[in-house]
């Protein structure tokens, strides 16, 4: 018998926005990949492994980073990954 899962939602959105999925990449080569360091200790190192990795597979990689790890990251930086990639990981490194 499974137990229902609740999922909770990290942001204070009292009514958070309905959003689709966007379609996955079918091959990162080719791809545009950012990579945004989140400003952590040790967040650089991390990424810069998924980024050989990345760069072997074929995909050109665009590194970003937050101002700081405890707000979200600014509109203006979001909305130029959003223009400049295919898809973005965020590197949650400590």
């Amino acid at each position: 018998m499974h137990s229902p899962t609740t999922l909770l939602d990290p942001t204070a959105e009292l009514q958070p926005s309905e959003r689709q999925l966007l379609p996955r990449l079918s091959s990162i080569a080719g791809a545009t990949i950012g990579l945004l360091d989140i400003s952590k200790p040790r967040g650089k190192e991390f990424l810069d492994e998924v980024q050989k990795h990345l760069e072997q597979a074929g995909a050109t990689v665009k590194r970003y980073t937050k101002p700081t790890f405890a707000r979200i990251a600014p509109t203006e930086l979001t909305q130029q990954i959003s223009v400049e990639c295919d898809a973005v990981i965020e590197g949650l490194a400590d």
